[in-house]
């Protein structure tokens, strides 16, 4: 949101005195004397600002503004990679313009524009680790149809693309790196055909090739994209006209497209200075200073600017930024910038986010209070809403498999970790999938978009179904509140046609786990093949019923952070438990034989699942300590 402006002058000249290199066989120039008016090496800017600059010298401005993105705007490891619109993290463009000091509109100025952004994929890595492995989420096809809309937008607004990408080809990087590198090869097959639309991808393992702090081998990946770069070009204004346009963009990222991202950087940006200098008729390269420290300088600042709005630290690697050498000294500066960022993120970051999604507007109010609640925020990287519809729909393809079966309705609740309790934490967003024959209990992988495993109970066994205050905890007051905290519990008898199914291929009746060798056997006789011939004398032969089980769903706060136009009113928490209730209790009585008739006794029961002075007696002190200090650490 802030970015970066910096500004810096400089002295270049078209015929720079010679200088001795000291060879001892150099008979003529070791007699010469040093003239008291030469200068041997480029003055101070304070003193060349106090004198007249010789006919053949000329002066400079060079600035370098950074505009960062407020879109998918944040902190380091709370918000990486892209979200569904195809806007990624740390998005920064940079402009690096050369113009002259005199502001005379017949000198040419120029300007040479490169942007950086988090790998174009949907993924997360914990803070709690000092080098966390990057974690893929969501589908191939999301990945898929997000990068195409990041590298359709670029495209369009620049032109030529060339991606820089500067992860480890090996180690816990490689995963992220390789899924961008096929994903892109593969817009380029199926969207980007032609060799003038297709994105050139560069992957230059910096790590790996600057192994030993040897950063000056990033010379390497310059000399691999010079003639990218020759054919890009700049912008070029003179006398208030464009006389040329900037072809295409370079793209660079590495995980944080911070540190190795601004040495690249630097790179690309003195390259195209010497470029635009020769065509003034100035060569760098000849010039008394080689150090060229005030465009490292510069470089530096604005690498330290960027990373202390994503990092809450100045920049690693600063040193070479800065000197164009590396030595032990910065590399134990970057172990601290390390051991400050890894505090930051797992500290202080958190509240920071809230605080910044709440000011773009990405979120509502609401934001507060439920960080007071979880002590942390949502990624809107996806849409909630658009998850839950296709966690729906992607969930009933999946489980429903009797085409006879005619689907009601689904929704997103939550339901205790384990089935056939009240309060088994944590509480996980499940489906609830309804047809005019049975309930489908199906626990969904967010990240994969999978179902993880499903349960199926059969609307004849329903025996009742409850509903009222569903209060799991009692440490903030969002959590306290009797209208908003609600749910419902469904009782059944189990039979022969309930199941359970997990990802692992196997399924469960009853609790049975069947495999391959018994899946023949049905349900009934799992249940009667425990019987021995006494008890089945005893019992008149009948098996004993199994105990009434029962699934709990809590509904979810009908109103959230998200900041949502163009919708509607929604139901409120009780009016979505009430209906759902209602369509249980309809289908369920069509299920069953005799029930169907009106005057039917409802199965409905009003009533408190976990009472607020029941949650309160439930929440330990425990509990109570570690909210305690939670807030006191993220608050």
């Amino acid at each position: 949101m802030q970015g970066f402006v910096g500004q810096t002058s400089f002295v270049v000249d078209s015929s720079p005195p010679q200088q001795d290199n000291g060879l001892g066989d150099a008979v003529e120039m070791s007699t010469m004397k040093q003239s008291d008016t030469e200068l041997p090496s480029p003055p101070s800017e304070k003193a060349r600002d106090s004198i007249d600059l010789r006919s053949t010298e000329k002066k400079f401005l060079l600035t370098i503004i950074s505009r960062r993105s407020t879109q998918r705007a944040g902190l380091r490891y709370l918000r990486r990679g892209i979200d569904e619109q195809g806007f990624v993290a740390n998005a920064v463009e940079t402009e690096q313009v050369l113009s002259s000091t005199s502001w005379d509109k017949s000198s040419k100025t120029y300007s040479f524009l490169q942007i950086r952004g988090s790998i174009p994929l949907f993924f997360t890595q914990s803070p709690i680790s000092l080098k966390p492995a990057p974690v893929i989420q969501h589908s191939v096809e999301a990945n898929y149809s997000a990068t195409k809309r990041h590298l359709e937008r670029l495209k369009k607004e620049y032109g030529g693309l060339q991606i820089v990408n500067l992860v480890e080809k090996h180690g816990v990087e490689a995963t992220v790196g390789n899924q961008y590198e096929k994903t892109v090869e593969k817009l380029n097959e199926e969207e980007f055909k032609g060799q003038d639309e297709a994105v050139a991808f560069e992957w230059f393992d910096f790590h790996s090739a600057c192994r030993g702090m040897k950063f000056e081998n990033v010379s390497l990946l310059l000399e691999t994209l010079r003639n990218k770069l020759e054919a890009f070009g700049s912008t070029v204004e003179e006398a208030g006209q464009v006389t040329a346009k900037q072809r295409g963009v370079l793209r660079t990222n590495c995980m944080d497209c911070l540190d190795r991202t601004n040495v690249c950087q630097s790179s690309f940006g003195k390259f195209m200075l010497e470029a635009q200098l020769k065509a003034e008729g100035y060569d760098l390269a000849a010039q008394v200073d080689q150090q060229t420290q005030w465009f490292n300088t510069l470089w530096a600042d604005n690498g330290d600017a960027v990373s202390k709005q994503y990092a809450s630290t100045a920049a690693m690697k600063g040193d070479y930024t800065r000197t164009r050498k590396r030595n032990l000294g910065g590399t134990l500066n970057d172990l601290g910038l390390s051991l400050t960022r890894y505090y930051n993120g797992m500290v202080n970051d958190y509240f920071s986010q809230a605080a910044i999604d709440f000011l773009l507007g990405n979120v509502n109010s609401m934001v507060f209070q439920e960080f007071e609640a979880e002590m942390m925020t949502k990624d809107p990287a996806v849409s909630m809403l658009k998850m839950r519809e296709q966690a729906i729909e992607l969930s009933r393809r999946r489980v429903i498999s009797d085409e006879s079966e005619e689907f009601m309705g689904g929704w997103v609740l939550f339901s205790p970790h384990q089935s056939d309790t009240l309060r088994a934490m944590p509480f996980e967003e499940v489906v609830l999938l309804l047809t005019d024959a049975a309930i489908y209990l199906c626990r969904f992988d967010w990240n994969m978009d999978k179902v993880s495993s499903f349960e199926r109970i059969d609307l004849a066994h329903v025996v009742g179904i409850k509903f009222g205050t569903y209060i799991i905890s009692t440490v903030s007051p969002g959590q306290t509140d009797e209208t908003k905290n609600v749910g419902f519990v469904v009782s059944y008898q189990p039979g022969k046609n309930d199941v359970t199914r997990t990802n692992t291929r196997t399924f469960s009746n009853l609790g049975i786990t069947k495999t391959k060798t018994d899946r023949s056997r049905s349900s009934e006789e799992q249940q009667q093949q425990p019987q021995s011939a006494l008890s089945s004398f005893l019992g008149g032969g009948r098996p004993k019923a199994l105990p009434i089980r029962k699934i709990a769903f809590k509904a979810p706060y009908s109103q959230s952070s998200a900041a949502v136009t163009g919708e509607g009113p929604k139901l409120s928490e009780i009016q979505q438990v009430v209906s759902i209730c209602a369509d249980i209790e309809r289908l369920a009585f069509l299920s069953q034989p005799g029930k169907e008739k009106p005057g039917t006794e409802s199965i409905i029961e009003k009533g408190d699942i976990i009472s607020l002075e029941e949650a309160r007696q439930s929440t330990g002190l425990l509990d109570h300590i570690s909210y305690s200090l939670k807030r006191l650490v993220w608050a």
